[in-house]
């Protein structure tokens, strides 16, 4: 049974949203404290988000940023926001669908259904700049390309992919590698960073890895890019 996370701080919307669901016969987990909301998202392991932009605390638009970062699943905005400036913000954020309310139910399970049609498969995938990355055997896919990244490399991508755009610095590096964020002799991490490189050339994804001298590392866009 696929499970849809549903994120509305409206009760009466959550109610009719989970009846819906329910029916149709998916199993519902709704966020109802918005005081750490992405954290909450992010605890739910969910086959698809569903995702209000008016929400206490924490911005919807922010919200579905940081978790198109950190999660495969696919997120799929319902929001009263009508404009079509809203609806462009959210799919260049990550959103994968955007619905405005009041929706039809038969519309919205139409698109849910789509959604996880699409993203069937790829529940363990994390998606980059033009590339993939399968975090449970670190298989790296790129340009009709793959390539086994060994255990460090894959630890050391899964982490710059899950903060893409955002500095990742040395310390926490260390402690996805060798699980301590004590000093740690940065030759050991530099070996790994260059064998990492070297396997995102392989499959023609040069100039990934950004040094941020002095504090860490960054996924950037490639040849071109400007910087993180």
């Amino acid at each position: 049974m696929k499970k849809i996370v549903i994120v509305e701080d409206d009760a009466l919307m959550r109610e009719e949203l989970t009846d819906i669901f329910g029916k149709a016969g998916y199993e519902t987990c709704c966020i109802t404290c918005f005081s750490n909301t992405l954290k909450d998202i992010l605890s739910e392991v969910g086959d698809l988000i569903l995702l209000d932009l008016n929400l206490p605390g924490m911005n919807g638009f922010d919200i579905c940023r940081q978790a198109k970062r950190r999660i495969s699943a696919p997120i799929l905005v319902l929001t009263s926001k009508d404009q079509l400036k809203d609806e462009l913000h959210a799919l260049q954020l990550g959103a994968d669908e955007y619905l405005t309310k009041p929706c039809p139910a038969s519309r919205l399970l139409a698109r849910v259904e789509n959604l996880l049609k699409r993203f069937s498969g790829r529940e363990h995938m994390l998606e980059g700049d033009g590339f993939l990355l399968d975090y449970l055997t670190y298989t790296l896919y790129a340009g009709g390309k793959s390539i086994l990244l060994s255990e460090k490399e894959g630890r050391i991508l899964e982490e710059l992919m899950r903060y893409q755009g955002e500095v990742v610095e040395k310390e926490a590096l260390f402690q996805v590698l060798w699980g301590t964020r004590e000093y740690i002799d940065e030759n050991a991490l530099q070996v790994n960073m260059t064998r990492l490189r070297s396997a995102l050339k392989k499959v023609g994804l040069r100039e990934r890895v950004e040094t941020v001298r002095g504090v860490g590392y960054c996924l950037g866009g490639g040849e071109g890019h400007e910087g993180c």
